[in-house]
């Protein structure tokens, strides 16, 4: 499994950092994922999303980033995807999993576009940033304690 981080949501002319930033474009700062079906499912990929990645249940917000460019979204490929996604949101609001209903929108994907060089791998080339101290290592911290089986050596 491989990562990009980008944009999605918007259009090709504006999926520039500084843009995106400013909360007026129709983009959603996003992570496509490449992966072997074989290897991992669809379905571990959304549990994984839903417990460790961020906290569903708020609107335009991730931790302390807020605005439009940060509302929990899914971008699926084909109906397939959809289906599972809406599905997996319904399990998970009836079983009450969260305290608050969750927020993430289920949407086509029309279009990702990759960030800019320096904030792919951001989280890796900079573990003593404040922002990824606080935010990204506990999250890569409870990955690991709840995922190991998915956890590759080489980020451990």
């Amino acid at each position: 499994m491989t990562t990009v981080s980008g944009y999605a949501g918007g259009e090709a002319s504006n999926a520039h950092y500084e843009t995106v930033e400013s909360g007026r474009t129709n983009h959603a700062e996003s992570v496509q994922i490449f992966f072997d079906p074989a290897k991992i499912s669809y379905g571990q990929i959304l549990k994984v999303f839903f417990a460790v990645a961020h906290d569903p249940t708020q609107r335009n917000r991730q931790g302390p980033n807020y605005g439009r460019q940060y509302r929990s979204m899914i971008f699926y490929k084909d109906t397939d995807q959809e289906r599972i996604a809406e599905a997996y949101i319904k399990q998970l609001d009836g079983a009450k999993v969260f305290k608050k209903l969750i927020a993430t929108e289920v949407v086509p994907l029309n279009g990702f576009y990759p960030a800019e060089s320096y904030h792919q791998t951001y989280v890796k080339r900079h573990p003593n940033d404040p922002y990824v101290v606080v935010n990204s290592l506990p999250k890569l911290e409870n990955l690991r304690k709840q995922f190991p089986q998915l956890v590759r050596r080489s980020t451990r």
